[in-house]
């Protein structure tokens, strides 16, 4: 080790007060998780916040290495529809936040971006709030702004590292490590109960070996047709005689009543719980099912932290989110537009999904479901739940 690399550790090593910064959806969230066990491993003793998007910040009290979550929506990274309506005047919001980081008195910051992103923007606010230790990538230099950084030349390619990966090489530049490296998720007893609870309201059968399908994707561009996930959903409820039961937040219930009617009568004898569930809950519910079937969203990273099967339609909009050292199945079609990293086809074909049939997907949860217990466990992880304070 070089006496610039020891003297970089050294600095990063006796910090007491440390700001982790992921801005964007839960999914990277997620995936940024083992770095944020390396920043926990690393310095014991130090108190961890992490300054998360609104919707990032879900996250909070399912990871259990942070002592504090703030939540923000930054301009400088997509916001979710309806943000901009409620943002304060430009520049307003992000005073605030400078104030509010500098009260606080951070010895370092770590900045986490996925390559496509810029981490100046947040760069430059710690720097107001004089926070001593920056860390990011950075594609071009970035002078004072970060003190220290990885010169980023990572593009969207086959065979680029995962974004897991690319986080963990990050805080591994000062000298930060753990020796787990999996992805961190989880939820409490009560979460489990409740979960338990709306899926017998529901008209399930808890005594009965269930797979869950999670038919939505933020982005259109990462979802296979809805009909299809039905068609799948029959096919192995007539091959297994497990139940089918059917995930999703409030607004991807249209997408779920399209799988249901693309079941037998109508999917009567399917258990929805769209709309129902809280993160842990549906933590809880992939946690004890036989399989999970989704698209490239939060469910199948939720499955990845908690080594439950998974089967993921992939679209090839990004080549680097696939589940983590998972117990899964990845699917789609190679096209020549791969790595478009469009939230809507730009070619409308949908090729890279539309082209997978549901035989393959029926194939591929078979693999991984294997014997069938006669009951279904549920297992949970009890955690401490941290405040959220919403910034802006």
């Amino acid at each position: 080790m070089t006496a610039a690399a020891c003297e970089r550790q050294r600095r990063w090593q006796s910090v007491k007060r440390v700001l982790a910064i992921r801005l964007d959806n839960l999914g990277d969230l997620l995936m940024t998780t083992p770095a944020l066990v390396a920043l926990r491993a690393s310095l014991p003793q130090a108190r961890i916040t992490l300054l998360a998007s609104c919707a990032g910040a879900a996250l909070a009290s399912h990871v259990p290495v942070v002592d504090e979550v703030l939540a923000f929506d930054a301009p400088w990274v997509k916001r979710p529809a309806g943000a901009l309506e409620q943002a304060l005047p430009l520049g307003q919001a992000e005073a605030g936040l400078v104030r509010r980081l500098a009260a606080q008195r951070f010895d370092a910051a770590v900045i986490f971006t996925v390559c496509t992103q810029s981490a100046l923007p947040a760069a430059l606010l710690c720097l107001q709030a004089g926070i001593p230790l920056r860390l990011a990538y950075s594609r071009e230099n970035p002078y004072e702004l970060l003190t220290d950084w990885i010169h980023d030349t990572e593009v969207p390619a086959d065979g680029m590292r995962h974004e897991a990966q690319r986080q963990l090489d990050l805080v591994h530049h000062v000298g930060l490590h753990a020796d787990a490296q999996r992805l961190l998720f989880r939820y409490r007893v009560e979460e489990a109960l409740d979960m338990r609870h709306k899926f017998e309201r529901a008209g399930g059968d808890l005594t009965r070996p269930y797979f869950v399908v999670h038919p939505g994707a933020t982005a259109a561009s990462r979802r296979w047709p809805a009909e299809r996930f039905g068609q799948v959903a029959q096919a192995l409820v007539d091959a297994t005689g497990c139940q089918a039961v059917f995930s999703g937040g409030a607004d991807e219930e249209p997408l779920v009543r399209q799988a249901l009617a693309a079941m037998r009568d109508g999917g009567a004898g399917a258990v929805s719980l769209a709309g129902q569930l809280a993160l842990g809950e549906l933590a809880s519910l992939i946690a004890g099912a036989q399989v999970t079937l989704c698209n490239n969203s939060a469910p199948a990273h939720i499955a990845a932290a908690l080594d439950a099967p998974v089967v993921v339609l992939y679209a090839l909009t990004n080549p680097q989110h696939t589940p983590w050292q998972a117990r899964s199945r990845v699917l789609n079609h190679p096209v020549p537009c791969r790595h478009c990293l469009k939230s809507v086809c730009p070619e409308r074909h949908h090729d890279c999904l539309e082209r997978v049939p549901p035989q393959d997907v029926v194939q591929a949860a078979l693999e991984l479901m294997g014997p069938l217990p006669g009951v279904p466990l549920h297992p949970a992880s009890p955690c401490i739940p941290h405040p959220i304070t919403v910034l802006g």
